[in-house]
């Protein structure tokens, strides 16, 4: 037990990232649940809060919000029905934090430097994530994992996040001061997950060399960096169409651009290779698919 199971009430020290595009769903989220972490949903989806949160029932989870897309009635909803309301990309906001708590729900903050982790805490977070420079998908900081958390002497639990593949990995983490580990690369290969399945054969067969912080895929979503997958940059440039692939949804299909932020999931149809493929330099630990339930054995097996 670490101050992060006791604060949030589960047995392992692991949270899901709160992957947006739809890949952090309630399959995904619901199979980490159950071995033991915190799942995690995210708000940046197409199905509404209210409705992610039903599915999950009685589980103790989380829900992930983006700050340039916040939307304060669906963090409203989360903090009523969830164990855990996190937000990201954004300066902490004790108003926001208010709301969080006044529904019922604890308030953590991802943060990617040690003055963002203060201010997180001055907000009135209950823990913190500290995210290096190694995570994949949108990056906050400019640091590493392991300097970052060498710099923060906080009050409230820290999640470390960002090249966290291995039980090795993990234990580091601990060792450096961290009370629990964030994982959002090797689940993306789970048998649960969203990914599709050329996406989950990408990352199979990419090691942490292939993986690169960018602003490309910034439609939607400007000058914001984040760490991919080296080929699908080069993919994206090679095209000269404006769209690039079709995400059907229950309100109908929607295009995708060029260069968009949402990743490729099994209800996307197109240029796969040339979209926004997330990966984290914990890539190299993604060597096959797996059940969630023995990732998050494997992760913490050391803790």
């Amino acid at each position: 037990m670490t101050t992060f199971t006791d604060l949030v009430g589960v047995a392992k020290p692991l949270q899901l990232a709160g992957m947006g595009g739809g890949i952090s769903d309630v399959v995904l989220a619901s199979a980490v649940c159950d071995a033991g972490g915190l799942g995690m949903l995210s708000a940046a989806g197409f199905v509404p809060v209210a409705s992610l949160c039903e599915e999950m029932g009685d589980r103790t989870f989380g829900v992930n919000f983006l700050m340039p897309f916040l939307d304060r009635e669906a963090v409203v909803t989360a903090a009523s029905r969830c164990r855990v309301v996190e937000f990201f990309y954004g300066s902490p906001d004790a108003e926001i934090v208010s709301l969080v708590h006044e529904g019922g729900a604890l308030a953590a903050w991802q943060i990617g430097s040690p003055d963002e982790a203060l201010a997180a805490v001055a907000a009135g977070c209950d823990f913190v994530v500290a995210q290096g420079t190694e995570a994949g998908g949108h990056v906050r900081g400019t640091t590493s994992l392991r300097e970052l958390l060498g710099a923060l002497q906080l009050d409230v639990p820290v999640v470390a996040a960002g090249g966290i593949g291995r039980a090795d990995d993990a234990r580091s983490a601990l060792d450096a001061g961290a009370s629990a580990v964030r994982v959002g690369t090797r689940f993306l290969a789970s048998h649960e997950s969203a990914a599709h399945p050329l996406y989950v054969s990408a990352l199979i067969g990419a090691s942490s060399g292939d993986t690169v912080l960018t602003e490309a895929f910034s439609v939607g979503w400007p000058d914001a960096p984040h760490r991919v997958l080296k080929s699908c940059v080069e993919g994206a440039e090679a095209l000269e169409d404006d769209t690039v692939a079709t995400l059907r949804t229950p309100g109908g299909d929607v295009p995708l651009p060029r260069f968009g932020t949402i990743p490729p999931t099994k209800a996307v149809f197109g240029r796969i290779s040339a979209m926004a493929l997330y990966a984290g330099t914990s890539v190299d630990a993604v060597q096959r698919r797996e059940p969630a339930a023995d990732i998050v054995a494997e992760l913490t097996s050391k803790l």
